[in-house]
């Protein structure tokens, strides 16, 4: 069995973190929380700087669910042909917009269970909108982030909502809101899937508290 962080090692490396990154900010771009939500969609299978291209003249024509509706499938699809499964995407942010319109007065809701009712939207696209948007100390599991926490020993586990779960648990209070975020960056810029840079020599900031290199 992969041996775990110790707690006072959570402690440090989150410290470093934060040191490293006071106030993270999410790489996508977006003015309110339907914009939030509708990014985070795009940008399943698509990087963000590639969702950052597509969504300026798509949110000049339509920053709210309604504009959405009225906006219709067909122009959302136009706006974003430039991304990867866009008629996919198109058609669920169209459905989502429309239920959001319809159940939920136009305003993006702030609980997970409703946010993935939306079509379009799971688990971890909901934790994202809940911690970015909303202030909630979530943490959104994604390909990096799992990563992350099975290799350096954090939060290992078998699936990315047995990660979140464990994350949850041993992630210091004070750490929690940002976790996400400290998470993401480290394992998209620091910690990656090939060539991670400490297996390079470089300086890795985390790299004493990592079970992964130990």
């Amino acid at each position: 069995m992969k041996k775990t962080m110790a707690p006072t090692d959570v402690i440090a490396f989150f410290t470093l973190l934060q040191q490293a990154e006071p106030e993270p900010r999410s790489d996508l771009n977006y003015s309110n929380p339907f914009e939030l939500l509708v990014a985070v969609v795009l940008s399943a299978q698509s990087t963000d700087i590639g969702v950052n291209r597509a969504t300026p003249a798509l949110f000049s024509c339509a920053s709210t669910a309604a504009a959405m509706v009225q906006l219709g499938e067909q122009g959302i699809r136009d706006h974003i042909r430039s991304l990867g499964l866009y008629n996919a995407k198109a058609r669920h942010i169209y459905a989502l917009s429309q239920k959001i319109v319809d159940q939920f007065a136009g305003v993006v809701p702030q609980t997970r269970e409703e946010l993935q009712s939306l079509p379009g939207v799971g688990r971890k696209s909901a934790n994202v909108v809940l911690n970015v948007a909303f202030g909630q100390p979530t943490v959104a599991v994604d390909t990096h982030i799992f990563r992350v926490a099975n290799r350096t020993g954090l939060a290992p586990a078998k699936t990315p909502e047995q990660v979140e779960q464990r994350l949850l648990q041993v992630i210091p209070e004070q750490f929690l809101l940002q976790a996400h975020h400290w998470l993401l960056r480290h394992g998209r810029y620091r910690c990656r899937a090939k060539q991670p840079l400490c297996q390079q020599g470089k300086f890795c900031l985390v790299q004493d508290y990592c079970e992964g290199k130990r």
